[in-house]
């Protein structure tokens, strides 16, 4: 196994609601990715072929037509669009994480967040159906099961996935540091709306104004996602890759367009920080990262990309997940296993067994 890799996480939007176009921009971000030596190439939450954050900007009553089309445009784990990321995934040497909404074939509406990881040869290494969806995001997806809680064992490391929420979620997290995860990547939307924006200031819980409080505040998606992803390298000793997606024009005007109060829903996509994408090391640390502004440019440092789309890079070094267990193995010398016993089923949950 090699101890140095080169990650390239993609900080992109897809084609909103567009799976065939969507498929081409991430093959075309992958051969990219690879002529700048890439071995590992990340894609953020769904990004074939959009995350629904309608579902959090407009009632339900609105959005069928939207619902609609996401199913149309989600995919099958083994369908067309999947089959072409593995061939470019094989063709270009790189292992590919990839973020998709899964069509069932049990169901013509049942929809699942899904990621898979993709192997240098083009096989699927890992399927993942993320574990329970995440607020109104149970308005589009079905819960998944443990059947993805692996971590794949690849020439470029031990390499594992979680979606979104799924990293505050401390045992599926631990079931990953106790298959001896080197490489976690976590995945995020571009924006995650909880509230509509504040027009005036709000009285906290003990009256006092000049503070919005714990019921005023919008959820912060950036800092959330800053604290998941370094709490977990912290504890696993391991490297973080957070990528989150960038949120398109097109999808934004769709958004709006359909609403019955599109200047609410305009401005609270206007007013809602946009996710980051960015490295940590093995002790939650930012790891040092770099771009390429122009395909003949030379590589140009920065900490994260947020508000524009690009492929951000990272260089790692393996050996450094090896320290910290002197300190902090929670799954050896710092867990008691005679105190504490966890078990995850990993069956795929079918709704029916024919016999």
């Amino acid at each position: 196994m090699a101890n140095l890799i080169r990650v390239a996480a993609c900080h992109a939007s897809p084609v909103f609601l567009n799976a065939r176009s969507t498929t081409d921009k991430a093959i075309s971000l992958i051969k990219q990715a690879a002529s700048r030596h890439a071995n590992l190439v990340v894609f953020p939450e769904t990004f074939i072929s959009a995350f629904p954050v309608w579902s959090a900007l407009r009632p339900p009553t609105e959005n069928h037509a939207l619902f609609q089309r996401m199913v149309h445009e989600s995919i099958y784990a083994d369908g067309e669009e999947i089959e072409r990321l593995r061939e470019a995934a094989r063709s270009t040497g790189t292992l590919v994480s990839i973020g998709f909404s899964e069509r069932s074939r049990h169901s013509n509406g049942c929809l699942y967040n899904s990621n898979l990881l993709i192997g240098t040869e083009g096989e699927v290494l890992v399927h993942h159906r993320k574990l329970v969806p995440t607020f109104f995001e149970k308005l589009t997806w079905s819960p998944g099961d443990g059947h993805g809680l692996r971590v794949a064992e690849t020439r470029f490391g031990r390499i594992g996935t979680l979606i979104c929420g799924e990293n505050t979620n401390a045992l599926a997290r631990y079931a990953l540091i106790a298959q001896a995860e080197q490489i976690h990547i976590s995945t995020w939307p571009a924006i995650w709306p909880t509230r509509v924006p504040q027009k005036s200031v709000q009285e906290n819980d003990i009256g006092h104004p000049g503070s919005q409080g714990a019921h005023g505040v919008n959820y912060d998606n950036l800092a959330a996602n800053r604290t998941r992803a370094a709490a977990h390298c912290f504890e696993a000793k391991c490297f973080g890759i957070a990528c989150s997606s960038h949120l398109g024009a097109d999808a934004m005007e769709a958004i709006v367009a359909g609403a019955s109060q599109p200047d609410v829903v305009a401005a609270t996509i206007r007013a809602m920080p946009r996710a980051a994408t960015f490295f940590l090391d093995a002790t939650g640390a930012p790891l040092p990262s770099f771009t390429f502004k122009t395909p003949d440019a030379e590589a140009e440092q920065v900490d994260a990309l947020q508000n524009e789309e690009g492929i951000l890079y990272a260089d790692m070094n393996l050996d450094d997940c090896i320290e910290g267990k002197q300190y902090h193995d929670v799954v050896g010398g710092y867990q008691r296993l005679d105190v504490f016993d966890l078990k995850v089923d990993r069956s795929r949950k079918d709704p029916v067994r024919f016999i």
